[in-house]
C-alpha cells in the first residue's frame, strides 16, 4: 500500500510511470496511440502535460493493458507493475525437492537472499551444519558411489552460505537433537562415535560463527512447524516432501516469519544456552 498523495502529485507520477512502462516495453508512443485507440498527440499530452488532471478511466485501463502493467501502479495505489494476473501466477510456486545434497534451486535461493536474514527449520539436522560422516550416512543409500562428489559439491556451496552477509537463525525441534544423541528413530543405527563428532561439530560452529549463526531448540508439544526457510522479505519455501512450495507475496513471506520468530521466542533452549545443552547431550552419548 503507497501513500496518499494529492491530486497534482499522483498526475506527475502517473506520468513518470507511463514512460517508465513504455521504455521497459520498448514501445514508440506512436504504437501506443495505436494500441490505445487515441492520437499520437493525444499520448504525447499524457507524457509531457504539466496539468492536474489524469485522463479518464477507459485511457488509463488500455495504457495498462498495453504496457502489461496494471491500473493501480500507475495511478500510484500500488507499488508493484505487475497485473493482478501476473501476481496470482509468481506468488506461488510448486518446485521439485530432489533427495540430494546438491539442490540447485536452494543454492539459488541463498545466492538471491545473499544479505538478508535467514530463518530456517530444516526437516532434520541442517545439512550446512553436517560432519561429512553423517552426510556419508545419510545419502550413500540414494546417491551410492556418487557420494562422496556430491558431497565435495556440497562443501563447496555450504562454505559459500557460510561466508556470505547473510545471517542464519537455524530453530530445530528439541526432540530431533535428543534423538540424535541417542540415536533414536531416524538416526537408529547411526555410530556413538559419528554422533559424538556431530555434537562437537555443532558445538564449535556455533562458538565460531555467532552471533551470525543463532541456533535455537522449541518444544514441538507447544508449538509445531513444518519444514520452511525464510529468505529475508524476498520469499519463503515450505519443504513438502518432494516439493518445495514458494511464497513471494509479502503477507505469506510475514506470516511465515512472524511463526519463526514465535519459535524463537518460545524456545525451550535459547541461542545463548545452546552449548551448554549440547555439552549435556555429549555426555549422555
Amino acid at each position: 500500500m503507497t501513500d496518499s498523495v494529492d491530486k497534482r502529485q499522483r498526475a506527475i507520477q502517473f506520468r513518470h510511470r507511463l514512460g517508465q512502462a513504455l521504455s521497459r516495453r520498448g514501445m514508440s508512443q506512436s504504437a501506443l496511440a495505436r494500441a490505445t485507440g487515441v492520437d499520437r498527440s493525444t499520448v504525447s499530452q499524457l507524457l509531457k502535460g504539466t496539468g492536474a488532471r489524469l485522463p479518464n478511466a477507459q485511457v488509463i485501463g488500455e495504457c495498462a493493458s498495453a504496457l502489461g502493467v496494471s491500473t493501480d501502479w500507475l495511478l500510484s495505489l500500488s507499488d508493484r507493475p505487475e497485473t493482478a494476473a501476473d501476481l496470482l501466477a509468481t506468488s506461488l510456486t510448486l518446485t521439485a525437492a530432489p533427495r540430494a545434497l546438491v539442490d540447485e534451486q536452494i543454492f539459488a535461493w541463498h545466492q538471491e537472499a545473499a544479505g538478508y536474514k535467514v530463518r530456517h527449520v530444516p526437516a532434520a539436522l541442517p545439512d550446512m551444519l553436517k560432519t561429512r560422516a553423517v552426510l556419508e550416512w545419510e545419502y550413500t543409500p540414494h546417491l551410492g558411489r556418487t557420494t562422496s562428489q556430491a558431497i565435495g559439491a556440497s562443501e563447496d556451496r555450504l562454505h559459500w552460505m557460510r561466508a556470505a552477509r547473510s545471517d542464519y537463525e537455524i530453530a530445530l525441534p528439541l526432540h530431533e537433537m535428543d534423538s540424535f544423541a541417542r540415536g533414536e528413530g531416524y538416526y537408529r543405527g547411526l555410530p556413538a562415535a559419528t554422533r559424538r563428532e556431530q555434537i562437537e561439530q555443532f558445538i564449535e560452529l556455533n562458538e565460531a560463527l555467532y552471533p551470525r549463526l543463532r541456533l535455537y531448540l522449541f518444544d514441538a508439544r507447544r508449538l509445531f512447524s513444518s519444514p520452511i526457510t525464510v529468505f529475508g522479505p524476498l520469499l519463503a519455501v515450505l519443504y513438502a516432501g518432494q516439493n518445495y512450495l514458494a511464497f513471494r507475496d509479502s503477507v505469506r513471506v510475514q506470516a511465515l516469519t512472524a511463526h519463526f520468530d514465535q519459535l524463537v521466542r518460545q524456545a525451550s533452549v535459547s541461542d545463548r544456552e545452546i552449548t551448554a545443552h549440547l555439552t549435556r547431550l555429549l555426555r549422555q552419548t
